[in-house]
């Protein structure tokens, strides 16, 4: 697909890696839609530098996304503003550490918060754009999992079935979506600079880097050109790639 002139929804477009992405689009001359939960007025300053960098049309859109009818308005809200939605990057998130074996602090109210907003926020997301995508004919969503969804590691067992069930969940979109809109997954490693990785522990950012390959963290840059690889691609759909720096082989 043509990224000029398309229009992007990113959510959690004022974090760390969503910034990378929104950036990225940008570059590619797509107008950006930054979603934000709480941070307005960095989500502001991101679209108004991203307008001015690239000369493309930006602004900031507050949603919780554990709201229905807060994600249908905010779907509806980016169509009256850009005139369409081509582009989907589910990028919001929520963590917070555990240790595997501490089940007693691994509460209902814990995996209940961390499903609603990295599992079940995506799959609101994806069914309020697809009958826009669905009427444009094209689309292209990208969901941003976790290696930890390939495995049982992770800041906690919550966090590592959110971003399994997130992985699935691009399959499922994959075939219910097609052929109009193609649906694809990034699955970062340890990254740098994140809200999420702020919420590790020390030893476990360590083990992270130190134990892949490269002995470095993911590239956020990597991890934003492969969603603007997803999104320019007209053949693939259900897949998800991998970013860790040489940690996670599937």
């Amino acid at each position: 697909m043509d990224l000029k002139g398309a229009v992007a929804l990113v959510t959690g477009g004022n974090g760390g890696l969503g910034q990378r992405i929104c950036h990225a689009l940008a570059r590619e001359g797509a107008h950006i839609a930054v979603m934000y939960a709480q941070s307005r007025e960095q989500a502001e300053g991101v679209a108004r530098d991203l307008a001015s960098s690239y000369q493309i049309n930006a602004a900031a859109f507050a949603c919780d996304i554990t709201d229905g009818a807060a994600v249908e308005a905010l779907i509806g809200d980016v169509t009256k503003r850009f005139g369409s939605l081509d582009i989907l990057v589910n990028d919001a998130a929520y963590n917070k550490s555990v240790p595997f074996t501490d089940l007693d602090n691994l509460t209902l109210e814990l995996w209940d918060k961390i499903m609603a907003v990295n599992l079940t926020g995506p799959m609101r997301l994806i069914k309020a754009v697809a009958p826009v995508m669905k009427a444009q004919g094209r689309g292209r969503v990208v969901n941003i999992s976790s290696v930890a969804g390939l495995g049982p590691t992770g800041s906690s067992i919550a966090y590592a079935v959110s971003k399994a069930g997130l992985i699935h969940l691009t399959k499922c979109m994959a075939v219910a979506m097609a052929p109009e809109t193609l649906v694809n997954c990034v699955a970062p490693g340890l990254l740098e600079g994140t809200r999420a990785t702020s919420n590790l522990r020390p030893e476990q950012v360590e083990r992270s880097a130190s134990a892949s390959l490269l002995k470095k963290p993911a590239d956020k840059d990597d991890c934003a050109d492969m969603v603007v690889t997803m999104c320019r691609t007209e053949t693939m759909t259900g897949q998800t790639v991998v970013i860790d720096s040489g940690r996670t082989f599937h």
